[in-house]
């Protein structure tokens, strides 16, 4: 690979920024909807359901600890690898962002779905608790510049390993 880290510093500056501008909006829409829930908790209707509960705490779980998963299959080492090798500097550039909005996505539907379970029930700890772990999930994918400049460093050196030879 003859790409040099640095032709890309501007590119890679460009698209951390920007995604972490979205995550730092959407963390402020998370915190927006749990004021939301807790302004609004006296005009909302109580309704009490232990089914509904079991199912929207074990969708919150769910989706939290997906998007971890997806976070670390997307970002796996082999995975980084190939898409340098086959895309460039700048095609692992574009997956850091597109996997770091991914996973932004999932915390930001936990928070609306725990705001959509509180207002339909009234139980304000659905916000809260489904605002709390997307905020986990929101700063566990935040994009550092430092990180996304590891990852172009390590990625676009050469492998001191020599390459396969064929066999035929």
């Amino acid at each position: 690979m003859t790409e040099q880290p640095t032709q890309y510093q501007a590119e890679l500056k460009q698209r951390q920024s920007s995604t972490a501008l979205i995550i730092r909006l959407l963390l402020a829409l998370v915190v927006g909807l749990s004021l939301a829930a807790f302004l609004g908790h006296n005009h909302f209707q109580q309704r009490e359901s232990v089914n509904l509960d079991i199912a929207v705490r074990i969708t919150i779980l769910t989706f939290g600890l997906g998007s971890i998963a997806l976070r670390r299959t997307k970002f796996s080492v082999m995975r980084l690898q190939d898409i340098t090798a086959l895309a460039g500097i700048s095609g692992l550039l574009k997956a850091l962002q597109k996997t770091t909005l991914q996973v932004a996505g999932l915390g930001i539907f936990i928070a609306i779905f725990g705001f959509v379970a509180t207002v339909l029930t009234g139980n304000d700890f659905y916000a809260f608790g489904a605002g709390l772990v997307a905020v986990v999930v929101l700063l566990y994918c935040y994009p550092t510049l430092s990180s996304w400049q590891r990852a172009v460093t390590r990625f676009s050196t050469p492998s001191l390993d020599p390459p396969p030879s064929g066999t035929g």
